[in-house]
């Protein structure tokens, strides 16, 4: 496997944007609430890191992954935000359920960018079991928390150079 010496947040070969002009939302999945709130703490710090005043991060929870579209629409309904950031955690089971969630999250999540014509960042970990979830949750591949704060930074840079 690729991924199996490699920390997967390593951004030293690419310029992140300064995030100090933008505004981000959050929206947090409940379920899995120790591998969501690492994801959390990766992307709000990663934020932070990067420019972005804590006043302009608008942060918000939703019962679990499938909820995460609706959360993302209603942000960017209701705020003046130029990223939203989509953090759950949805792990294998012995049921098909988890095939069902992760293709609706991933839809939708698409969707709602399109809809809005904003980046949502698909910041969702779909793995096997929770030892994955945890190494990809601040563990030893990094923090998908961080990835998605980076992509949304340079997402809604790219927005922000198309629309001067």
């Amino acid at each position: 496997m690729a991924t199996q010496l490699k920390n997967l947040s390593d951004f030293s070969n690419t310029t992140i944007p300064n995030a100090g002009a933008y505004r981000f939302g959050i929206v947090v999945a409940e379920w899995n609430a120790k591998i969501t709130g690492a994801l959390y703490e990766g992307a709000y710090q990663s934020l932070v890191d990067n420019g972005t005043l804590e006043e302009n991060i608008f942060t918000y929870s939703v019962p679990g992954s499938f909820e995460l579209t609706t959360g993302a629409d209603i942000l960017l309904k209701n705020k003046n935000l130029d990223a939203v950031i989509c953090l759950g955690c949805v792990i294998q089971g012995e049921t098909r359920h988890f095939d069902f969630i992760c293709n609706a999250v991933a839809n939708g999540v698409s969707n709602v960018s399109i809809k809005y014509s904003k980046p949502v960042i698909f910041g969702v970990l779909t793995t096997d079991n929770e030892q994955q979830a945890e190494d990809r949750a601040g563990g030893k591949h990094g923090n998908k928390g961080v990835e998605a704060a980076v992509t949304a930074i340079k997402m809604a840079d790219l927005n922000k150079q198309l629309h001067d």
